[in-house]
């Protein structure tokens, strides 16, 4: 399996997958912000932004999955998937354990060589409360649901980064 993990990652494919991925997600929490109304807080857009970065790793890995660039795509991949736990995680503690002294900000705090939230308000720029439960799935919010899916996205990328110590089996003519 670590070797099938170090060949696709050495193919554009499973990089543009993950990106593919990260940014249907993406467009599924566009969906439930403009076209269901529900209001996005700063644990939100923090999360949408650890999303993105596993869009980029993908695209990152996709430039030239056969050179080092690859291993500078593993690290965005990595960083972000964690990052994205860790936000996901505490959003979710939020939301089961609601008190005055857990609260998040009013206004994601972007730096000021990136104000995302000045660019693209409509994607942002957080109206909601981060301990109001919005949505449900199978008994989950969605900050529940996003542990899961940047444990997926971590758990894969450890394994593509063992995978990378792995040589490739070269084929023969044969197929042996």
């Amino acid at each position: 399996m670590l070797r099938f993990l170090n060949q696709c990652s050495r193919g554009r494919g499973a990089w543009l997958l993950m990106a593919l991925t990260a940014f249907a997600l993406e467009l599924v929490a566009l969906w439930f912000q403009h076209g269901m109304g529900l209001q996005p807080c700063v644990m939100c857009i923090y999360e949408r932004c650890a999303l993105l970065g596993v869009m980029g790793a993908g695209l990152l890995g996709a430039i030239a999955p056969n050179t080092p660039l690859r291993y500078a795509a593993l690290a965005v991949w990595l960083y972000s998937a964690g990052k994205g736990i860790a936000l996901a995680w505490e959003h979710t503690m939020i939301q089961l354990h609601p008190s005055p002294f857990m609260t998040c900000d009013f206004a994601a705090r972007f730096p000021a060589w990136l104000p995302l939230d000045k660019w693209l308000p409509q994607m942002f720029v957080a109206s909601g409360d981060c301990a109001v439960r919005q949505w449900e799935f199978l008994t989950l919010e969605m900050p529940q649901w996003l542990v899961g899916i940047f444990a997926a996205y971590f758990i894969v990328a450890l394994l593509v980064l063992i995978a990378q110590f792995f040589k490739p089996k070269k084929r023969d003519l044969f197929g042996r």
